[in-house]
Order: C-alpha cells, then structure tokens, then sequence
C-alpha cells in the first residue's frame, strides 16, 4: 500500500475522532448550534431550493445544451474582446435575481462550456452582487449613500477580481485561447432567437417567483410582489410553448403536465407552491420521455444536481452551526462577539466584517434586514459596506462548490481578492462618510 496517497483518509478519520472524542454535547450552546444547524437547513430546504436552486438548475442545463460552445466561447472565452466580456458579465446581476449559491450552477454551465476565467469570475461575484432589487432596498433601507457604494463597489469588483485572476492564471488562459482557436467554426442548429425566447423564458420564472416583499404595501414594487404567481403563471404558459415549439418536446406530454398544475392550482390555491412543484416534475417527466436535445437538456441538469447540492446542503449545516440560523439561539460563535467587533471603522473591524460576511448564508435580499440590526447595534458604516460587497457575493457552501469546479487555489485566490477588496473598501467609505 502507498501510504502517501492514505494521508488524506488518515487525517479525516483521526480529525472526526478528536471532534467525537472531545465533543461537548453537555453544554446548551453546542446543543442550539446544533439544533441551528438543521433549523438552516430545513429553512433552506423549504424556502430556497425549490424556487430558487431547481430553476437555476434548469437554466444550466439551457446553457450547457441548448447555447453553443461556440457562442459561449465567441463572447466569454479567452479570445473574447475583453471589454465585451467583462462589460456582459459584470452587469449580470441586474438581470439575475439570485444568491450566492444559486449563481452556482450558471457558473459552472459556462466555465464548463470554455468561458475565460476572468469573464467566468466577474459572472460569478456579479450575479448575486448587483441584484438591482437589492441594491434599491439598500438604498431605500440603509441610506443613498450606502445603496451608491454597494453598486460601484460591486461593478468594480467583478471586473477588478476577474482581470487579477485572468492575469494570476495567465499562463493557463493563454493554453485555453490557443486550444480555442483550433476549435472549428460550429453553426448552431436552431436560430439564436429561440434559445433567447427560451432562456429568457426560465430566467423570467426564477426572478419573478422569488421577488421579494417590500415594506411598503402600495407602489409598484408591492404590485409585483402581490401578483408574482399570476406573472409566474404567464410565463409558465410560455415555457408550455417553448416545450413544444422549440425543444420539440410531444404536445401530449406537455398538455397532461399543463393538467396536472392547473388541477393542482385549483385545489391549493391558498399554496402555490405545490402547483410550481407539480409542474418541475411535469416538465421534468416531459423531457425524460423525449430523446434527443430534450433529453440531454435533463441529464445536464440533474449532471449539476449531483455536482453541487451536497456539497450545498454541507456547507448549510456548517453555517448553522458555526453562525446559527435567523430565528435561533445562535451558533457555536455568539452573536455578541460578532456585534463588538464590527463597530467603529477600524482596519480588524472592517476585515472581520468581511471575512464574518463571506463564510455566513445570504438568502437575496435577507441581508438587509440582517444589516440592519447590526447597525442599530453599533455597527460601523465602513464594516457594513464591507459585509455588503463580501457577504451575498460568498458563503460557506459557496466556497465548497466552487472548490469543486476550479479548484482549491483558485477558490482561495477568489476568496481572498474579495476579502481583501472589500475590507479596503470599508475602510475607504468609513473614512468618508
């Protein structure tokens, strides 16, 4: 036996003896951390992954299917022109309203599909970053001030981050860009416009059932917020449409799956949720019965599936149990510490707010209110931006699947850069304002 390829196992094995061995189950705090750590996970198991995680996994599948490697390499691979990638990926997350985890799957469909790592990068940090939703409940929330940073703090952070990891790993995109330029010139089968209709068909599906509540129950935001399943439901119609006329997916599957929902509609009309369940599962019934691209668009979906949702669901009890959930007694790390140690503008104060954002689980929008509360317990103005730009952008279980698409290195270089850039940000906005 080659007992230097066993270390690793060895480690792992000796490391969770010493936790069991030494585990301290008698005290009330290991006890609600651990209690927190499920309370996270089943919060995010009904709140977040049907609606947000199973669409985003549908929308990579579009892409590692339905959109050429040609298209994504012409407009984000190592030959790309720059300022047209970076200007496209930059400017994602006004479009996408996702967080740190649902980004995941997108991410991996065009790193996969031999999108530059700098353009992938700058995708990845900006997609939940520059949530245009967020950024106005900033500002409408926490102040103009702080709303106006969070956004060109963000933009610049997507571009800034993804030009030092082209350059850090110049070496690699240059190998990249030369295998690229020998790949032969592939004309898609199917017209651009209908992978537009069709991949803006399921983005519409995922920004509207997870529009957020306003504050304020009138105005234009609380008419979207009021009426999201009905607009949902108009473009579930589309999606019915594309099925048949652009995936080419057998009309009868597609009406059954339509009868299913819309009995399902009728009879739980108080919970929309079920109807949205039924037709995942019709749709995903659908393709499984139709061969050809319909049939690949489901492998690559559930191929992302497989990929990413455990290492998700591991780092969501990690966070519990270092960070506790929302409504819990809070986690191994108490919440005073974490309230001490982000007032003023100092350099600790806006680095722990940093690195504290980048491991903790932001659901969109929910770190506002978290924010929030912080500041009306003493929490500086430069700490806070800094959680801003690290925190929705990051996650512990973030950290973990992006691990498993680029490596560790890469993954600790991008957790870095936006620990560090963020901290300096804070640091600078603190001493302005």
């Amino acid at each position: 036996m080659n007992w230097k390829e066993e270390y690793k196992s060895f480690l792992w094995i000796t490391a969770f003896f010493i936790f069991a061995y030494f585990m301290p189950i008698e005290t009330e705090t290991f006890r609600n951390a651990i209690v927190d750590a499920f309370a996270l996970a089943k919060w995010y198991a009904q709140e977040h992954v049907l609606l947000c995680l199973v669409p985003a996994f549908f929308i990579a599948g579009v892409i590692a299917v339905f959109i050429s490697q040609a298209s994504v390499v012409k407009h984000f691979g190592a030959n790309a022109k720059k300022w047209k990638a970076y200007l496209i990926a930059s400017v994602s997350g006004t479009i996408l309203a996702v967080c740190s985890c649902t980004v995941l799957p997108l991410f991996s469909s065009i790193h996969k599909r031999g999108a530059g790592l700098g353009p992938a990068i700058a995708f990845l940090y900006s997609g939940p970053a520059i949530n245009i939703l967020a950024i106005i409940l900033t500002a409408r929330i926490l102040g103009f001030e702080l709303g106006a940073a969070r956004v060109i703090g963000a933009v610049l952070f997507s571009v800034v981050i993804g030009l030092i990891m082209a350059f850090i790993y110049r070496k690699e995109e240059k190998e990249k860009a030369e295998a690229q330029l020998a790949m032969p010139e592939i004309q898609d089968d199917r017209p651009l416009w209908q992978t537009t209709i069709h991949f803006f068909i399921l983005v519409a599906i995922l920004v509207f059932v997870n529009w957020g509540k306003p504050d304020e129950t009138d105005g234009f935001w609380y008419f979207m917020y009021a009426n999201k399943w009905y607009i949902t439901s108009l473009f579930g119609i589309g999606l019915a449409l594309s099925l048949i006329y652009i995936v080419k997916v057998k009309a009868q599957y597609v009406l059954a799956g339509a009868a299913a929902v819309i009995i399902s509609a009728l009879i739980f009309n108080n919970n929309p949720t079920i109807p949205f369940v039924i037709a995942i599962i019709a749709t995903g019934l659908a393709l499984t019965f139709t061969e050809g691209e319909a049939n690949q668009w489901l492998g690559e979906t559930w191929g992302f599936t497989k990929q990413i949702m455990p290492l998700l669901g591991a780092g969501v009890l990690a966070a519990g149990f270092l960070l506790g959930s929302a409504e819990g007694n809070g986690g191994i790390i108490p919440k005073e510490w974490i309230y001490t140690l982000v007032g003023g503008n100092s350099l600790f104060s806006n680095f722990f707010a940093s690195i504290t954002g980048a491991f903790m689980y932001f659901a969109t929008l929910t770190e506002i209110p978290i924010l929030q509360g912080l500041i009306n317990n003493g929490m500086g103005k430069g700490p806070a931006l800094a959680l801003l730009l690290a925190g929705p952008a990051l996650s512990l279980p973030n950290m973990l699947v992006i691990r498993g698409v680029v490596g560790t290195q890469k993954t600790v270089v991008y957790v870095s850069l936006v620990v560090i850039m963020a901290t300096i940000s804070g640091l600078i906005y603190g001493a302005l304002f």
